[in-house]
């Protein structure tokens, strides 16, 4: 049985609308909020801690959402216009020197001399808000200049191909193993995307690899990921934490590669590693 906030136990008897608290790991939230959008929410805020509130109208289940999330508690809600509410708190964003990424309900312009990029929260991983998103989108600005051939692994919303489009490289490939992620994707960056992961990429075809996903994935990929990287290109990569990139780092040395450098940002960390040639 789920708990609501005044502490008693039982069947919930649907009333108006109602929300469930979410603990939410920071590394997984953009994914998490993907999850609740597609089970329906009518709108989702962030607390403290990683936490998330998501909403849900009179004809969910709660019972259902709250085993399949993981709730640690209900509680009812008002009427109000949740969507609006939870909007609010999606602001456009500057990233690096030359994105502005902006909810799709927004309407503000880039500022001269930066690139507006669309997002919607609650579609697939990568809305640019996350940290990791942020430390990839400003390594690509470093690294991935006109003619470059970039491949961008476990692709989500598709932004790192986005951005690599518009910073002229060219051609620019996606995957993602996801078939939702992959065409989302799809849709949105101007790359030949297609389902599945860096193991079905000719060696050395990219100068630069993005790869914005676990740590447990980018040790277990590093062999592809250097194999597919050209003589001198470097693949940037991110999704962990500071305290992990050791080990990370280690497996990606162990493999041939050679750091380049390491990026931070708050907890979070990009390693951009070379393959030698």
């Amino acid at each position: 049985m789920l708990a609501n906030v005044d502490g008693a136990v039982g069947k919930y008897v649907p009333a108006f609308m109602f929300s469930l608290e979410v603990a939410g790991a920071p590394e997984n939230n953009d994914l998490l909020i993907a999850e609740l959008w597609a089970a329906g929410s009518s709108g989702i805020t962030e607390l403290d801690a990683g936490k998330l509130r998501a909403f849900f109208d009179d004809e969910a289940d709660p019972a259902a959402l709250a085993e399949r999330f993981g709730a640690m508690s209900w509680r009812r809600e008002e009427e109000r216009d949740w969507v609006a509410v939870s909007r609010i708190n999606w602001e456009p964003l500057l990233v690096g020197a030359r994105f502005l990424l902006v909810p799709e309900w927004r309407v503000d312009p880039a500022p001269e001399g930066r690139f507006r990029i669309v997002v919607n929260p609650g579609l697939a991983f990568g809305t640019g808000i996350h940290e990791t998103t942020q430390l990839c989108i400003e390594a690509l600005e470093t690294y991935a200049h006109p003619g470059v051939k970039v491949l961008d692994v476990g692709t989500g919303s598709g932004i790192l191909a986005q951005v690599a489009t518009l910073l002229g490289a060219s051609p620019v490939w996606a995957c993602d193993v996801d078939p939702v992620a992959a065409g989302i994707a799809r849709g949105k960056a101007a790359a030949s995307v297609f389902i599945g992961s860096v193991d079905a990429v000719r060696p050395g075809s990219a100068d630069v690899i993005a790869a914005n996903i676990s740590p447990e994935a980018i040790e277990l990929l590093a062999p592809d990921l250097l194999r597919s990287l050209a003589c001198g290109g470097t693949a940037l990569l991110s999704g962990f934490e500071w305290q992990e990139v050791p080990a990370v780092r280690a497996e990606l040395e162990r493999r041939g590669g050679l750091l380049r450098e390491t990026r931070y940002k708050g907890d979070w960390a990009l390693l951009a590693v070379s393959k030698p040639g």
